[in-house]
């Protein structure tokens, strides 16, 4: 196996034709014909979904109520999706085009009713028809429950990636897993992160297809045996085990208002038998069912807890379950058509989200190997040209990795073939880099550290034609630090594909009076070419179109201000500054800095250090801890004690309040970027991959205050420095602080403000009660060494938050900003991102 041998550029295939949908005019059309036409839509509309009420759910509509109305409506659009669906595949088969296969272990797809009928074009007629029936469209789709199938970013990347290949029309399709219960939902008690169940399922998903005929057989355990073919070769059968059955749901995905529309496969879990009929008959019912629920639990639940050798050994298998069932669906869809495997390369492009994916490299090898009896050398080479790598991670103790124990129990062919592999490739870079051992070491699949264990980024990086990062910075790191061995084997492999955004859900459908506000400025092209917002530039100066923008932008803030009053009771000032950070609970995102900020305005203000000279400011937090993560936990638990002392204070009345809001999801996400007019993105430069929370909020108008972390830095340069609210160490200031030797107490010592907030927080002055509570938080920061650094960006980060306070106060100066925010954001569109992977790495036309 050569250690650095190109893969050939292959000539991109434009994707085939698809029937466009006739244009859809709006309410009340001034032309008569088409008033007529759009009544007699409507009248369509009506017609079906009573037609829906009564056939698929058996309803009288009389007695039907808004949950029926939804699933009614739903059906209805699902209905004409599928047309456009069949049309779309037939086309694909009618070009032989080039497919892409997307395969992710999560797709955050949150919910469907709006987004679909935005982009078929129906969003007037369907409010008109449900108005007419007595309902209200915001009402009927608040019912839906979002589809959780992700714990964050790379899930909702997942599906943003998946809107623009349909609008794009590139040939493709999401695989993923059909989780019973997505991430959990988050509730709070007495300031506490509970977790229970979300069980999405519940009232069934009228948008998904269940595909019986779809049932493939997915093998773990058992044995390997080796025999010697006729050719004098020798090959291996794997053999015993268990079987489970993979069944296929189909969600389709539709292009915005272009008749193309493509799926997302999802698989779930069934027994390959109900019961064990001998235990059944011998009357241990129990024992009869078990096998059945064990075989089922593959698709139970989102990423079961690897901190226990069951939880491990359940999350290896829901890898492989949906990689085996995935390169089934392919490999029977490619040899419809096609001779043998030679061309794969040319006409699949397998892009593996993150490193969940990676054993798909083995099962390829596999499928080739032992039941196509392809010879090593040549099912490499087709393996290498079909596989890309999307990392998401630059910190190298969060690549993925696994016991070659548990994998030579579960999957040991596999891990017959991940030895080979390691065995090929090493040979080959000893003859290059001869006695060099540590290097061997670094590039090696079997890590020996602590434990043997696969490195399945090595492997994916290994196994694959093209490796990425998801911003400048990212792919920087990468290819200096995290895979530097690798980069200097294969430095054509390696390059960027900054994150984007759909402006689809992002804008248009969650922002829909900004949207509006924008169509009117520079017309409403920029939905499906986000690069015409340049156009709102000289509308910045404009103080008209600042008012109005303000207006709007006001409004999201009242909007946001009632859901916060709904979901806790609380009462919000739309006038003041609504300061955001939703995203993951974890200490790298540095929630902890923020709340430090907000404790030393509590205690200014307390203290009457500030006096009134305050920027009235509500300071809004939210986003899920893992189930397992103790300090991620007590940071909540700290953001609700901090909220109710600012609550208690008199003297914050009105200058300052802090709310959390619970079970951040897609939904409220749709309610909460909106209004935020500053945006906090200021995790430890280094440390975030790209983010694309950033990307929605300055898209829809918000302030970043960050670090030079990730896309950041990319969104600071596009937008604009002196738009920009830049803090903190950069990424090479950190790393040789570290490397000096850093000490936070040097930072708690000579800063009397950061002083006086940890002691705050030690004292137990947030939980009387505990006064111990909190004492963890704080011996983190100065006893544990402080490894992401809050105590070294403290002061600058509270400066910073210093300009926010000043500019605020100049409504027209902070308006125009905002603008030009939302201006300089095309290029951080999704679709540009799907379009530089189409080019560069899949050969796809666009």
């Amino acid at each position: 196996m050569p250690v650095k041998k190109p893969v050939p550029k292959r000539p991109a295939q434009k994707s085939p034709p698809v029937p466009q949908p006739q244009p859809v005019s709006g309410p009340c059309p001034d032309d008569p014909e088409e008033q007529v036409g759009f009544c007699s839509l409507i009248e369509k509309l009506k017609k079906d979904i009573r037609r829906h009420m009564f056939a698929f759910l058996g309803k009288d509509i009389a007695r039907a109520g808004i949950h029926d109305y939804y699933k009614a409506l739903a059906y209805t659009m699902r209905e004409r999706m599928a047309e456009h669906w069949i049309r779309t595949q037939r086309s694909y088969y009618d070009a032989s085009a080039k497919r892409v296969y997307y395969l992710s272990l999560e797709f955050l797809v949150g919910r469907s009713l709006k987004n679909n009928v935005l982009c078929l074009g129906l969003e007037d007629q369907v409010r008109e028809a449900l108005a007419e029936m007595g309902q209200d469209f915001e009402e009927v789709a608040e019912t839906e429950w979002d589809a959780g199938l992700g714990n964050g970013g790379l899930g909702r990347l997942a599906s943003c990636y998946l809107d623009s290949l349909a609008t794009l029309k590139i040939p493709a399709y999401g695989y993923g897993i059909r989780y019973e219960y997505g991430i959990f939902h988050q509730s709070i008690q007495d300031g506490w992160q509970v977790e229970r169940p979300d069980n999405w399922l519940r009232f069934g998903n009228p948008w998904e297809y269940d595909r019986a005929g779809y049932l493939y057989p997915v093998q773990f355990g058992g044995e390997v045996r080796a025999y010697t073919d006729e050719q004098g070769r020798l090959r291996a059968v794997w053999e015993g085990g268990e079987k489970v059955m993979a069944m296929a749901y189909d969600m389709m995905v539709p292009g915005y208002q272009n008749g193309n529309v493509i799926n997302m496969r999802l698989w779930s879990a069934k027994s390959s038998r109900d019961f064990d009929l001998e235990f059944f008959n011998s009357g241990a019912y129990l024992r009869a069912i078990e096998d059945k629920a064990k075989s089922e639990n593959i698709s139970k639940v989102l990423y079961p807890t690897d901190s226990f050798v069951e939880g491990q050994e359940l999350r290896l298998k829901q890898q492989y379950f949906f990689v085996a069932a995935t390169f089934q669906d392919i490999t029977r869809r490619h040899l419809k058509h096609h001779q043998g495997f030679d061309e794969l390369p040319d006409l699949v492009a397998v892009q593996l989200n993150d490193t969940h994916p990676a054993i798909a490299i083995p099962e390829l090898m596999r499928i080739l190997l032992d039941e196509h009896l392809l010879p090593w050398e040549k099912a490499w080479e087709i393996c290498v040209g079909t596989f890309a790598y999307t990392n998401h991670t630059v910190m190298p103790e969060a690549l993925e990795h696994w016991p070659v124990d548990l994998m030579t129990r579960v999957l040991p062919r596999h891990m017959q073939i991940i030895f080979e592999i390691n065995r090929r490739f090493l040979d080959e870079v000893r003859k290059r880099y001869p006695g060099d051992d540590e290097r061997l070491r670094r590039l090696s699949l079997i890590s020996e550290d602590y434990g043997k264990r696969v490195r399945m980024a090595n492997l994916a990086v290994l196994g694959s034609h093209s490796v990425n990062g998801v911003s400048a910075l990212h792919t920087d790191i990468l290819k200096n630090s995290t895979f530097r061995d690798f980069a200097e084997l294969f430095p054509e492999r390696f390059n960027n594909k900054t994150n984007g955004v759909t402006p689809r859900r992002w804008l248009r459908q969650c922002n829909p009076g900004l949207a509006e506000l924008i169509a009117e400025g520079i017309g409403h092209g920029f939905v499906t070419d986000l690069s015409r917002l340049e156009g709102l530039k000289p509308l910045a100066a404009d103080a008209e179109f600042r008012a109005r923008w303000g207006k709007v932008k006001h409004k999201n803030k009242q909007r946001l201000a009632e859901y916060v009053l709904y979901k806790l009771d609380r009462k919000l000032d739309p006038d003041s500054l609504f300061d955001v950070q939703v995203k993951r609970i974890h200490e790298y995102k540095r929630q902890l800095l923020n709340v430090l900020h907000v404790v030393s305005l509590y205690d200014d203000l307390r203290s009457g250090r500030l006096g009134r000279d305050i920027v009235p400011r509500t300071v809004i937090f939210g986003g899920k801890a893992a189930p397992g993560y103790r300090m991620a936990k007590l940071i909540i638990r700290l953001i609700h004690a901090v909220s109710d002392a600012v609550a208690r204070e008199p003297k914050c009345q009105g200058q300052l309040a802090v709310a959390f809001l619970p079970n951040y999801c897609v939904s409220n996400a749709e309610k909460i970027i909106p209004g935020a007019e500053l945006s906090e993105q200021i995790s430890l430069a280094g440390t975030e991959a790209s983010g694309t929370g950033n990307m929605k909020f300055s898209l829809n108008g918000a302030l970043t205050i960050g670090t030079l972390d990730g896309a950041n830095v990319e969104i600071r340069e596009r937008v604009g420095a002196e738009n920009f609210f830049l803090f903190g160490l950069t990424t090479p200031e950190a790393g040789a602080l570290k490397a000096r030797g850093y000490n936070p107490w040097e930072y708690y010592q000579k800063d009397e403000t950061l002083h006086r907030v940890l002691d705050l927080v030690a004292s137990g002055h947030f939980s009387p009660l505990q006064p111990d509570l909190f004492r963890p938080v704080v011996d983190s920061l100065l006893k544990d060494g402080d490894r992401w650094m809050l105590l070294a960006d403290f002061r600058s980060y509270v400066e910073a938050q210093k300009q926010v306070a000043r500019l605020y106060r100049s409504s027209e100066l902070w308006l125009e900003k905002s603008i030009l925010n939302t201006a300089g954001m095309g290029y951080f569109s999704s679709d540009r991102a799907v379009a530089e992977y189409a080019r560069d790495i899949w050969g796809v036309g666009v």
